[in-house]
């Protein structure tokens, strides 16, 4: 039944997508693949709906001029192309980015420099929704709790989330950081997993209020990654950080040798998280893409329906994928703050 749903819910979209493609080859005489992929996985200032609908969403600008707000479609035309929009200073989008021009329509760099975008891009957008629903999931599931307690049988949005919140606590927050210290950390990893897991699967529907590539844009998955790195940091004790810079059981010479490979990792732990969730989120994105790209290409019967069928697989697959990359991310989150709280071991002979 679900797979039937899907198969049904990605035609319907491939053919809305379709049509869209092909009115748009028609006005501009050719199909270009690469910008058309990168179009639908990296930010933007407006929402796309269908056909020439979209959601314009304000730029925050502050420049030494002070704030300045207005909506991004001053910064393009009827045919989304960009266009200089005259504020406090000349506007433009160069590369998805807001750059303040000179009257020649040229960047000024010396200008755009002093320039800090606060604006709500369609990834900031999609986060708040994200946030906004995961919000309303906890506190609706909480409220419940605190009606029937704990001891009763779940119900609704309780049935829903108790198996998940058991999953992290008994198969990721247990074995990994500990009986005695594992409740000190499980809003933490909760956070970190329903985060991922709401973003992944909003990023695998391509209408509103899904279609934003969030877990894929390698900004959000550093600010994880660096909030992974100071959690683990502050929950580290002298044990750990002996293990780092004088390695116990060692010749002194291996100690000075191991010190700065150890010190290296405790960077690389971070950064190989932030790069695990980035690629394989965008990669999945890219290649589900490529296959619904291949009608274009071809433009032949024949291409689609070798194409639709993969299209479905892969989409599939992909739902597997936005689960086990939360999964992996909170295991691994779970086992840095294991090691690094673990408390020394000593052998009595």
């Amino acid at each position: 039944m679900v797979v039937s749903f899907v198969s049904i819910f990605l035609l319907n979209t491939i053919t809305l997508f379709a049509n869209e493609k092909a009115a748009v080859a028609k006005e501009e005489g050719s199909f270009n693949v690469t910008e058309t992929i990168l179009e639908h996985i990296k930010d933007d200032h407006s929402w796309h709906l269908w056909g020439h609908t979209t959601i314009s969403l304000p730029v925050i600008l502050y420049t030494p001029a002070g704030f300045e707000v207005f909506s991004s479609a001053n910064l393009v035309n009827e045919h989304h192309e960009p266009v200089v929009y005259k504020g406090n200073f000349d506007y433009k989008l160069v590369e998805g980015k807001t750059k303040i021009v000179n009257a020649a329509g040229d960047v000024d760099e010396l200008a755009s420099k002093k320039l800090w975008d606060f604006s709500i891009t369609k990834n900031v957008a999609s986060l708040f929704i994200s946030v906004i629903i995961l919000l309303l999931v906890v506190l609706t599931a909480a409220g419940a709790y605190k009606k029937t307690g704990i001891k009763s049988a779940p119900k609704g949005l309780q049935s829903f989330m108790e198996p998940i919140v058991l999953f992290v606590r008994d198969e990721i927050a247990l074995p990994n950081i500990g009986a005695k210290r594992h409740a000190k950390y499980m809003p933490f990893l909760l956070t970190i997993f329903f985060l991922i897991l709401t973003n992944n699967f909003l990023g695998l529907i391509p209408l509103f209020p899904g279609g934003a590539n969030v877990s894929g844009n390698i900004a959000f998955t550093m600010t994880l990654a660096v909030c992974v790195f100071i959690v683990v940091n502050l929950s580290s004790n002298k044990n750990y950080w002996e293990h780092i810079f004088w390695m116990p059981g060692m010749h002194w010479s291996m100690k000075l040798f191991l010190a700065p490979i150890e010190l290296i990792g405790v960077f690389n732990k971070p950064i190989s998280l932030m790069i695990r969730l980035f690629a394989n989120i965008t990669a999945g994105h890219i290649l589900v893409l490529s296959l619904v790209c291949l009608i274009f290409i071809f433009k032949t019967v024949y291409a689609a329906a070798v194409a639709v069928p993969f299209v479905i697989f892969i989409f599939l697959i992909e739902l597997l994928v936005a689960f086990l990359q939360a999964y992996i991310f909170t295991m691994l989150t779970a086992m840095y703050i294991g090691m690094a709280s673990e408390e020394a071991h000593h052998d009595h002979h």
